[in-house]
């Protein structure tokens, strides 16, 4: 005789295919002192259920976490929400020259789900300066970032997938060299973003197919002490597209603005400016194949028009 042990299901069916007690809009807390229903991040992105339909809210205590995240393909609607913005902090610490890993490998924390939020949280790699080093690495389509705090060397955010959109609000962001990089449609509004040296910002690599690439409206920019030499950005392909509007420029942004990367980039890269202010504000001494917008063009530029899909996503809202 077969004895069967059959715990919350329906007779005669098995227990792997039982509902799991976290498969609802429940909030899940997680606490590394054991307070939560888990310790880890990673074990609470585990239970959550492929395909949601509803909004699910992985709220973590305050603590350090070090943990090399994904959120996969298969999981849409979570919230990754801290206790605080300074004292919830998710780290790890790979870089591209540990085994010959390569930039792509090194984040700490990777999304490629869709409909990801993530709220009051340190991100960071801190990795020492021995190669490219990704903080947050992103994949999937309209994904929020508010009130965190993104912290790296080289190659911070890694928005990775063209036609991808991605909304930062209220974010700090630092960094040395192309500490914002990739193809994706990325808007950020109201973030401080510092440069730790003399150096590059932003290496967009906008297709040519794409309006928008990334968009930074009443940012603040700022730099480490002795920093007096650092660039908007620079074409990591040739229709990188940037634009800084209505934002405050410190001392330290170059004259000139921005750099081609290779030469031919001047006739294809698409690096823009309108209403900015701060002393590195410079119009006239722009490169000459950068552009200042007019109003009326500024005026079309709004998060609901860059990402302007047959969903009409709008993270505003």
């Amino acid at each position: 005789m077969i004895a069967f042990s059959i715990i919350h299901c329906p007779l005669f069916i098995s227990e792997a295919f039982c509902a799991s007690p976290f498969d609802n809009p429940d909030t899940i807390v997680v606490a590394r002192d054991g307070t939560g229903a888990f310790r880890t991040i990673d074990e609470a992105i585990e239970v959550c259920r492929a395909f949601m339909d509803y909004h699910k809210v992985i709220y973590i205590k305050k603590g350090t976490y070090k943990e090399k995240l994904i959120i996969p393909s298969w999981l849409q609607n979570i919230e990754l929400c801290g206790e605080d913005m300074n004292a919830t902090v998710i780290t790890y610490d790979d870089h591209a020259n540990i085994n010959k890993m390569g930039t792509f490998r090194t984040y700490t924390l990777k999304v490629e789900g869709n409909d990801i939020t993530l709220k009051n949280l340190t991100i960071e790699n801190n990795s020492a300066r021995l190669g490219q080093a990704v903080a947050f690495h992103t994949e999937g389509d309209r994904i929020k970032v508010i009130n965190c705090r993104l912290i790296g060397h080289q190659d911070t955010i890694y928005t990775g997938v063209a036609n991808t959109r991605i909304y930062f609000k209220g974010c700090y962001i630092c960094g040395t060299t192309d500490f914002i990089f990739g193809p994706s449609t990325a808007w950020f509004e109201d973030c401080t973003i510092e440069s730790l040296i003399n150096s590059y910002i932003t290496a967009a690599s906008t297709p040519a197919d794409v309006a928008y690439g990334y968009v930074f409206n009443n940012c603040r920019l700022i730099a480490a002490e002795g920093v007096d030499k650092v660039y908007l950005g620079r074409p990591w392909r040739d229709y990188g597209y940037t634009l800084f509007m209505n934002c405050d420029l410190g001392r330290h942004i170059r004259p000139e603005g921005w750099h081609h990367w290779e030469k031919q980039r001047e006739q294809t890269a698409r690096y823009l400016e309108y209403n900015n202010r701060g002393e590195g504000a410079q119009p006239q001494q722009r490169v000459a194949w950068s552009r200042q917008l007019t109003k009326k063009e500024a005026a079309a530029i709004t998060p609901a028009n860059i990402f302007a899909r047959q969903d009409s996503w709008n993270p505003t809202k």
